[in-house]
């Protein structure tokens, strides 16, 4: 059969039943631009919320935990040997918090071919001084340049500079709920006080906002030879080293890699933040869930609106199988309409779903504990318009496909004798 009459015939039953047939594009429209928006909208705060602890969090993370020895002395006596040994209220060995021969390590990491980059820390739990009001923090010794280079530690620098902890002496940089306690502005001194009791001035050169209210009313950051002054230890007394990869996916194989070649406690991003990933992984799926309702809601109204029509049209199928049309012809009709509404209601959609979506981007979206977020987040990924444009296909096929099943196995006999 002559598949441009087929066309010129879907594209006459189109148009004679136009309002039916804007209506069931309207809902294809309505569905997929809902479809492209939520899902834009709720990756991007996704994506905003993950940002706040996963732009802060290494993919490895090496460092020396302060553990009891594992090997006791009774496990060495030959009176002992081949037995097991329960003791109660072991106490941490000699082991210290900081990573021996780091030096090395580091070097080591660079040259991985696996390894984006590395940030040396030093952790350093001090008291601020408040008048006779000791408050607890933490002053984290950084590299500014690697650590503003993988960890964005630039972009939560609120006032001042990220990179004037390294070129103005013994400065801090005070979290904001830690400034906002110490009544703090930019070039003021603070006082820090160690834990052995060694009171150390220090410059204030910058606020530092994350997001989250609780590390900024502790945290605080200096450079790593001051931090070392600070503590009175050696230019390679370093604490942590954190490491980010090419393929975060492969951080819990290199982690138990590592741990094993230098010696020392690797903690993977998978580990640390378990819970978190379940969170982000449930919003994603909710979202999706949401969206392709939506798309199979639409795509039973059109399943009504195409049985609706069959019934309408039954003298014209008639007529059509009566001149020579087989079932499959009619089939291949109503399998056009259908079509030809998702594809054109679902083009409509993915405009007015990027146009939705660009609107949501523009509203103002200003709060406390994210200073640097001007407006909603938004997630222009391709891969959502591909997705929608599918499913509008999709569902529209299988939408016709039943009616049009139904019209091909209408009798014309009967039909004209019953007129």
């Amino acid at each position: 059969m002559n598949f441009k009459l087929i066309i010129s015939i879907a594209q006459s039953l189109l148009l004679a039943r136009w309002k039916q047939t804007l209506v069931a594009a309207i809902g294809v429209t309505f569905s997929i631009a809902m479809f492209v928006s939520l899902l834009s909208f709720m990756t991007g705060l996704n994506d905003l919320l993950d940002s706040l602890i996963l732009n802060r969090t290494p993919h490895i993370r090496l460092f020396n935990d302060v553990k009891p020895n594992q090997n006791q002395p009774i496990n060495n006596t030959a009176d002992y040997k081949g037995q097991y040994n329960f003791i109660r209220s072991i106490k941490s060995g000699s082991s210290r918090p900081e990573i021996y021969n780091s030096a090395p390590i580091m070097e080591a990491l660079k040259k991985d071919e696996r390894v984006l980059g590395i940030a040396p820390k030093l952790i350093a739990p001090v008291f601020f001084n408040e008048g006779m009001i000791e408050i607890t923090g933490v002053v984290n010794g950084i590299d500014e340049k690697a650590e503003s280079k993988l960890f964005h530690f630039n972009e939560y620098i609120t006032a001042g500079t990220a990179a004037d902890i390294s070129k103005v002496p013994n400065s801090i940089v005070l979290g904001k709920g830690l400034a906002d306690k110490l009544m703090a502005d930019l070039g003021d001194v603070v006082q820090v006080t160690t834990a052995k009791g060694e009171r150390f001035p220090l410059r204030v050169v910058g606020f530092f906002q994350s997001g989250i209210l609780d590390f900024d009313k502790t945290q605080s950051f200096a450079s790593i030879n001051t931090v070392q002054k600070l503590l009175a230890k050696p230019s390679s007394y370093i604490t942590d080293i954190q490491v980010k990869l090419n393929d975060v996916n492969m951080a819990p194989l290199l982690a138990k890699e590592y741990q094993q070649r230098f010696g020392a406690d690797a903690e993977d991003i998978q580990t640390a933040n378990a819970q978190f990933e379940t969170g982000s992984f449930v919003r994603s799926l909710i979202s999706y869930a949401v969206g392709i309702t939506l798309l199979i809601v639409a795509g039973f109204g059109i399943y009504n609106i195409l049985n609706m029509m069959i019934y309408e049209k039954m003298d014209s199928i008639a007529i059509l199988k009566a001149t020579g049309f087989s079932g499959k012809d009619v089939k291949r009709i109503f399998i056009y309409i259908a079509l030809s509404i998702g594809f054109f209601g679902g083009f409509a959609g993915l405009i007015f779903g990027y146009l939705l979506s660009a609107v949501i981007d523009q509203v103002p979206f200003n709060t406390a504990s994210l200073p640097t977020i001007k407006t909603y987040p938004i997630n222009y990924n391709p891969l959502f318009y591909f997705i929608g444009a599918v499913f509008s296909l999709i569902t529209t096929y299988f939408a016709g496909w039943f009616p049009s099943r139904k019209a091909s196995k209408v009798d014309p006999v009967i039909i004209i004798r019953g007129k």
